[in-house]
């Protein structure tokens, strides 16, 4: 039996463009209507039904929920603020609160408004600036409601699948960009960081918790041979840790900018370097039948042990460590709990081994819209029926509901 501390956070995560529908000013809602696109629509109706999501929550135990605001809403053009999409978010949060649910609220989750990407997305350094005054706007009306911001969802997994693959809006593929955009979203980070506390000090409110959530992935060697050993060692280091660490160079006020870390974690790569070149060291992996796992239905490997590495990895930073998204797309339901029960059984190894973790959020509350993939892969807690909308909870989420209740992981 495994027993949790009794502050500890349980819940879910969303974001705001794959459940609330709709989101019209955003460049993703532009670029879905390409031809062979999938078009996000109505997504969850989560905009409009969010009380009654909320009521699941309440009901599935979660003391937490990670949810994001939709820049796009909130600033449909330049400087033009919208006073009724605030009071929706403030409307939002404030339905958490009454059903004792602390909000961990995120700002940017990949999407842009519209006039963000005509004026060159996050390769203009000017997106900066833009970033902080929508900031500004938001932090200022929901401090006294929140404790916990993330400030960017993912930027490795932004700047790689929309400048690097070109998977994403704007579709680019340089890595000149890719390097503009990670320094853009580094400095983003960072003086957002400092305006959040700037105004949690003008508003005399306690010191808010601000992080990223980094997506992290375990690198393991197909061989253990020297050039493999080194390869996964480098992907490592660069792909978990290296955003963390530009951001860390950034010493404000004598004090790095971040509060906590917030980790999002679902799989492992096998690195087989095949190859001497650059495209090779970042990108070779391993198809060999010996490494088999259990894979979810986007064909990715279940590995929970690699959290586990990973949260040892981090305890260099000294810092709280919350799990801000673990989850697995599937038909599969007990395979779902199977997937959760294992992943906190390495979570609680590694605050044994003296890792500060603070809290678990699945990935995800609803079944929802998985950006290029569409509808089809069902990582929720709670099944959406597309149709007519309707929620249905899975035996897994009351599993789940129990650890959330007790703290305990039998």
């Amino acid at each position: 039996m495994i027993k949790f501390p009794h502050n500890f956070l349980w819940g879910a995560a969303t974001s705001a463009h794959q459940v609330e529908g709709n989101n019209v000013n955003s460049d993703w809602w532009v670029w879905e209507k390409k031809p062979g696109k999938h078009k996000s629509g109505k997504a969850c109706r989560h905009y409009d039904l969010y009380e009654k999501d909320f009521d699941l929550v309440k009901k599935l135990n979660h003391n937490a929920h990670r949810l994001s605001i939709e820049w796009a809403r909130i600033e449909p053009s330049p400087s033009k603020f919208s006073q009724k999409e605030l009071r929706h978010y403030i409307d939002v949060i404030k339905a958490l609160r009454e059903r004792g649910i602390e909000p961990i609220v995120t700002l940017h989750h990949f999407t842009n408004p519209q006039w963000v990407a005509r004026r060159g997305g996050w390769v203009n350094p000017l997106t900066v600036n833009y970033f902080l005054s929508y900031c500004d706007y938001v932090v200022k009306a929901l401090a006294k409601h929140v404790h916990y911001w993330i400030t960017i969802n993912e930027p490795t997994i932004f700047l790689s699948h929309a400048y690097i693959f070109g998977a994403w809006p704007p579709q680019a593929k340089s890595y000149v960009k890719a390097t503009a955009v990670e320094e853009n979203l580094a400095w983003a980070h960072v003086r957002a960081y400092r305006l959040i506390h700037k105004i949690y000090h003008q508003q005399s409110l306690y010191e808010p918790a601000v992080s990223i959530s980094q997506n992290v992935m375990a690198f393991v060697p197909s061989k253990k041979d020297l050039k493999n050993k080194v390869t996964a060692f480098l992907r490592d280091q660069v792909y978990n840790f290296g955003f963390i660490d530009r951001i860390m160079r950034h010493n404000i006020w004598r004090k790095r900018p971040l509060d906590f870390i917030g980790v999002n974690y679902y799989s492992r790569q096998v690195v087989e370097l095949k190859k001497m070149n650059l495209g090779s060291l970042v990108s070779d992996t391993s198809d060999r039948r010996f490494h088999w796992v259990k894979k979810n239905a986007l064909g990715w490997e279940i590995y929970p042990k690699g959290l586990y590495d990973v949260l040892i990895g981090l305890k260099k930073y000294h810092l709280p460590v919350m799990i801000t998204e673990n989850g697995i797309c599937t038909d599969d339901d007990k395979l779902r709990w199977q997937y959760i029960h294992d992943h906190l059984r390495y979570i609680d190894l590694a605050m044994k081994k003296g890792v500060n973790v603070t809290g678990y959020l699945y990935w995800s509350l609803l079944d929802n819209f998985e950006w290029d993939k569409g509808f089809a892969p069902r990582f929720g807690l709670v099944n959406v029926n597309y149709k007519n909308f309707k929620r249905t909870v899975r035996a897994s989420a009351k599993k789940y509901a129990q650890v959330c209740k007790t703290g305990v992981v039998e």
